[in-house]
Protein backbone atom coordinates (compact mmCIF):
# COMPACT_ATOMS: atom_id res chain seq x y z
CA UNK A 1 0.00 0.00 0.00
CA UNK A 2 1.28 3.48 -0.78
CA UNK A 3 1.72 6.16 1.83
CA UNK A 4 -0.55 9.12 1.20
CA UNK A 5 -0.61 12.83 1.90
CA UNK A 6 -3.58 15.16 1.55
CA UNK A 7 -3.11 18.90 1.18
CA UNK A 8 -4.24 22.16 -0.37
CA UNK A 9 -7.54 24.03 -0.49
CA UNK A 10 -9.48 21.15 -2.03
CA UNK A 11 -7.85 18.29 -0.11
CA UNK A 12 -5.87 16.71 -2.92
CA UNK A 13 -4.18 13.34 -2.46
CA UNK A 14 -0.55 12.55 -3.20
CA UNK A 15 0.81 9.01 -3.06
CA UNK A 16 4.31 7.85 -2.21
CA UNK A 17 5.15 4.56 -3.91
CA UNK A 18 8.21 2.44 -3.17
CA UNK A 19 9.98 0.99 -6.19
CA UNK A 20 11.65 -2.45 -6.28
CA UNK A 21 15.12 -0.87 -6.28
CA UNK A 22 14.40 0.81 -2.94
CA UNK A 23 13.62 4.24 -4.35
CA UNK A 24 10.43 6.27 -4.07
CA UNK A 25 8.21 8.00 -6.57
CA UNK A 26 5.49 10.53 -5.81
CA UNK A 27 2.19 10.71 -7.66
CA UNK A 28 0.89 14.30 -7.74
CA UNK A 29 2.16 17.24 -5.70
CA UNK A 30 -0.49 19.19 -3.80
CA UNK A 31 0.39 22.05 -1.49
CA UNK A 32 2.52 20.79 1.40
CA UNK A 33 3.75 17.62 -0.30
CA UNK A 34 7.37 18.76 -0.47
CA UNK A 35 7.44 19.63 3.23
CA UNK A 36 5.91 16.25 4.05
CA UNK A 37 8.66 14.51 2.09
CA UNK A 38 11.40 16.60 3.69
CA UNK A 39 10.05 15.87 7.18
CA UNK A 40 10.30 12.16 6.36
CA UNK A 41 13.79 12.55 4.93
CA UNK A 42 12.66 11.26 1.54
CA UNK A 43 13.92 12.51 -1.81
CA UNK A 44 11.82 10.83 -4.52
CA UNK A 45 13.44 10.02 -7.83
CA UNK A 46 10.29 10.76 -9.83
CA UNK A 47 7.13 12.86 -9.72
CA UNK A 48 4.28 11.53 -11.84
CA UNK A 49 1.46 13.99 -12.53
CA UNK A 50 -1.99 12.58 -13.25
CA UNK A 51 -2.88 15.99 -14.70
CA UNK A 52 -1.81 19.57 -14.16
CA UNK A 53 -4.75 21.32 -12.52
CA UNK A 54 -3.34 23.69 -9.90
CA UNK A 55 -4.26 21.57 -6.88
CA UNK A 56 -2.15 18.65 -8.14
CA UNK A 57 0.95 20.69 -8.98
CA UNK A 58 1.26 23.47 -6.39
CA UNK A 59 4.35 21.74 -4.97
CA UNK A 60 5.65 20.29 -8.24
CA UNK A 61 8.57 22.72 -8.47
CA UNK A 62 9.50 22.10 -4.82
CA UNK A 63 9.38 18.32 -5.29
CA UNK A 64 11.50 18.66 -8.43
CA UNK A 65 14.01 20.66 -6.38
CA UNK A 66 14.39 17.60 -4.14
CA UNK A 67 15.75 15.75 -7.17
CA UNK A 68 12.61 14.25 -8.67
CA UNK A 69 12.31 13.90 -12.44
CA UNK A 70 8.89 15.21 -13.51
CA UNK A 71 6.65 13.11 -15.77
CA UNK A 72 3.44 14.52 -17.27
CA UNK A 73 1.31 14.11 -20.37
CA UNK A 74 2.01 17.64 -21.60
CA UNK A 75 4.37 20.54 -20.85
CA UNK A 76 3.60 22.94 -18.00
CA UNK A 77 1.03 25.53 -19.05
CA UNK A 78 -1.16 27.98 -17.15
CA UNK A 79 -3.97 26.84 -19.45
CA UNK A 80 -3.66 23.36 -17.93
CA UNK A 81 -3.10 24.51 -14.34
CA UNK A 82 -6.16 26.83 -14.46
CA UNK A 83 -4.30 29.13 -12.07
CA UNK A 84 -5.46 32.40 -13.64
CA UNK A 85 -9.09 31.27 -13.64
CA UNK A 86 -8.90 30.05 -10.06
CA UNK A 87 -7.34 33.29 -8.84
CA UNK A 88 -10.23 35.10 -10.52
CA UNK A 89 -12.54 33.04 -8.31
CA UNK A 90 -10.77 34.53 -5.28
CA UNK A 91 -8.51 31.65 -4.26
CA UNK A 92 -4.99 32.91 -3.45
CA UNK A 93 -3.12 30.15 -5.26
CA UNK A 94 0.40 30.39 -6.58
CA UNK A 95 1.91 27.74 -8.83
CA UNK A 96 5.67 28.02 -9.21
CA UNK A 97 6.50 27.14 -12.83
CA UNK A 98 8.25 23.81 -13.28
CA UNK A 99 9.71 21.84 -16.16
CA UNK A 100 8.35 18.51 -17.34
CA UNK A 101 11.36 16.25 -17.89
CA UNK A 102 9.53 13.46 -19.70
CA UNK A 103 6.36 13.89 -21.72
CA UNK A 104 3.96 10.96 -21.58
CA UNK A 105 1.83 11.72 -24.62
CA UNK A 106 1.94 8.66 -26.87
CA UNK A 107 3.45 6.44 -24.17
CA UNK A 108 1.79 3.23 -23.02
CA UNK A 109 4.27 2.07 -20.40
CA UNK A 110 7.02 3.33 -18.11
CA UNK A 111 9.58 1.61 -15.95
CA UNK A 112 10.97 3.52 -12.98
CA UNK A 113 13.22 1.82 -10.46
CA UNK A 114 12.28 -1.59 -11.92
CA UNK A 115 8.60 -0.80 -11.36
CA UNK A 116 6.39 -1.34 -14.41
CA UNK A 117 3.72 1.30 -14.90
CA UNK A 118 1.00 1.15 -17.55
CA UNK A 119 -0.43 4.47 -18.75
CA UNK A 120 -3.88 5.34 -20.01
CA UNK A 121 -4.84 8.75 -21.38
CA UNK A 122 -8.35 9.41 -20.02
CA UNK A 123 -9.35 12.98 -20.96
CA UNK A 124 -12.68 14.55 -20.08
CA UNK A 125 -11.85 16.12 -16.72
CA UNK A 126 -8.71 17.65 -18.19
CA UNK A 127 -7.20 17.24 -21.63
CA UNK A 128 -3.97 15.90 -20.11
CA UNK A 129 -5.44 13.40 -17.63
CA UNK A 130 -3.49 10.16 -17.44
CA UNK A 131 -3.80 7.20 -15.08
CA UNK A 132 -1.00 5.00 -13.75
CA UNK A 133 -1.63 1.26 -13.33
CA UNK A 134 0.84 -0.99 -11.52
CA UNK A 135 -0.07 -4.47 -12.82
CA UNK A 136 2.25 -6.33 -10.45
CA UNK A 137 0.56 -4.68 -7.45
CA UNK A 138 -3.00 -4.31 -8.70
CA UNK A 139 -3.01 -0.56 -8.04
CA UNK A 140 -4.49 2.21 -10.18
CA UNK A 141 -3.65 5.86 -9.54
CA UNK A 142 -6.63 7.54 -11.13
CA UNK A 143 -6.15 11.25 -10.50
CA UNK A 144 -9.47 13.04 -11.02
CA UNK A 145 -10.95 10.54 -13.48
CA UNK A 146 -12.61 8.03 -11.13
CA UNK A 147 -13.54 8.46 -7.46
CA UNK A 148 -15.33 6.32 -4.89
CA UNK A 149 -18.94 6.73 -5.99
CA UNK A 150 -18.25 9.55 -8.42
CA UNK A 151 -16.15 10.77 -11.34
CA UNK A 152 -14.23 13.93 -12.17
CA UNK A 153 -16.08 17.13 -12.98
CA UNK A 154 -16.27 17.96 -16.66
CA UNK A 155 -17.35 21.62 -16.51
CA UNK A 156 -13.84 23.11 -16.45
CA UNK A 157 -11.92 24.20 -19.57
CA UNK A 158 -11.09 21.14 -21.64
CA UNK A 159 -13.77 19.07 -19.92
CA UNK A 160 -16.08 16.68 -21.75
CA UNK A 161 -18.41 14.39 -19.81
CA UNK A 162 -19.02 11.93 -22.64
CA UNK A 163 -15.31 11.60 -23.27
CA UNK A 164 -14.62 11.01 -19.57
CA UNK A 165 -17.34 8.37 -19.17
CA UNK A 166 -16.22 6.55 -22.31
CA UNK A 167 -12.60 6.62 -21.18
CA UNK A 168 -13.42 5.18 -17.77
CA UNK A 169 -15.52 2.39 -19.25
CA UNK A 170 -13.12 1.53 -22.06
CA UNK A 171 -9.74 1.98 -20.33
CA UNK A 172 -10.27 1.57 -16.59
CA UNK A 173 -13.18 -0.83 -16.26
CA UNK A 174 -11.24 -3.42 -18.28
CA UNK A 175 -8.92 -3.85 -15.27
CA UNK A 176 -9.54 -6.69 -12.77
CA UNK A 177 -12.32 -6.14 -10.21
CA UNK A 178 -9.86 -6.38 -7.33
CA UNK A 179 -7.74 -3.49 -8.64
CA UNK A 180 -7.41 -0.90 -5.89
CA UNK A 181 -8.13 2.62 -7.08
CA UNK A 182 -6.31 5.53 -5.45
CA UNK A 183 -8.02 8.76 -6.56
CA UNK A 184 -6.98 12.39 -6.49
CA UNK A 185 -9.57 13.18 -3.81
CA UNK A 186 -11.32 11.09 -1.21
CA UNK A 187 -10.93 7.46 -0.16
CA UNK A 188 -9.63 4.49 -2.10
CA UNK A 189 -12.01 2.10 -3.82
CA UNK A 190 -11.84 -0.82 -6.26
CA UNK A 191 -12.64 -1.23 -9.92
CA UNK A 192 -15.21 -3.90 -9.05
CA UNK A 193 -17.05 -1.64 -6.61
CA UNK A 194 -17.19 1.25 -9.07
CA UNK A 195 -18.26 -0.93 -11.97
CA UNK A 196 -21.11 -2.30 -9.85
CA UNK A 197 -22.19 0.79 -7.93
CA UNK A 198 -20.91 4.05 -9.42
CA UNK A 199 -24.03 5.99 -10.50
CA UNK A 200 -22.16 7.82 -13.26
CA UNK A 201 -20.42 4.94 -14.99
CA UNK A 202 -21.45 1.69 -13.29
CA UNK A 203 -23.20 -1.22 -14.96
Amino acid sequence: MPESFTGGFVQTNAYLVETPDGGRLLIDAPMGAAGWLEAKGIRPTALLLTHQHYDHVEDAAAVAALGAKVYAFAPYSTVLTLEERVRAWGLPIEVTPYSVDQLLEGSAELEIGNLKIQLAHVPGHSTDSVTFYLPERGELYAGDTLFAGSIGRADLPGGNMGQLVDGIREKLFVLPDETRVFPGHGPATTIGAERAENPYVGD
